[in-house]
């Protein structure tokens, strides 16, 4: 029996990526090199086991892991859709009229501090918009995605891969900002896979 061929699914982003030896950050292996080529083989919450095609394997963060296209499909079948940056443009845009909605009340003295900041525990918005440029911040996925105006590639994520799926984790307070350079305009943004 032959093993079965090397059919690489994703590609490791531009900047190299982390890998464990187990979905389990306290056991990190040897790094991927930039634009490797893998397979992910297994998928458990936001960890995907990818597979070299030197048959090494390694458990990584898939959340950053860029898909490789697919080629066109046959005639007959649908296209194949990328991530329509509209869903989550209107979710941040009903999270951004639910806190608007909060600090009118609270300016009107409708609310009191306490209840403002009980009311607003929990809400995460995040937009850059810059010309053409557009980042949105999906906190159903914890992650940063940038909008080219009609998809949605994976930008940064914020935290460690989880058994559970970036869409199960409890809630918790936002973390302390952290200042950091804006990326150049001129940089590519290679397209990613949305979930």
């Amino acid at each position: 029996m032959t093993a079965p061929e090397f059919a690489p699914s994703h590609v490791v982003p531009p900047e190299g990526m982390a890998t464990w030896s187990a979905p389990d950050s306290s056991l990190p292996s040897s790094p991927l090199d930039p634009l490797l080529p893998v397979q992910v083989i297994d998928r458990r919450g936001d960890w995907a086991l990818a597979l070299c095609s030197n048959g090494w394997a390694a458990w990584v963060d898939g959340r950053l892991l860029l898909a490789v296209p697919r080629e066109p499909p046959a005639a007959g079948q649908p296209a194949a859709r990328t991530a329509d940056p509209r869903p989550l443009l209107g979710a941040l845009e009903g999270e951004l009229a639910r806190y608007r909605r909060l600090v009118e009340e609270l300016v009107a003295g409708q609310l009191d501090g306490e209840s403002f900041s009980e009311r607003s525990r929990g809400t995460r918005i995040g937009v850059v918009v810059d010309g053409d440029a557009l980042w949105l911040y999906d906190v159903r996925h914890e992650r940063w995605c940038y909008c080219d105006g009609v998809s949605l590639y994976t930008y940064a994520v914020e935290s460690r891969p989880s058994s559970r799926g970036s869409g199960e984790q409890p809630p918790r307070q936002p973390p302390t900002p952290q200042p950091a350079e804006p990326p150049p305009r001129s940089q590519a943004y290679p397209p990613g896979e949305y979930r």
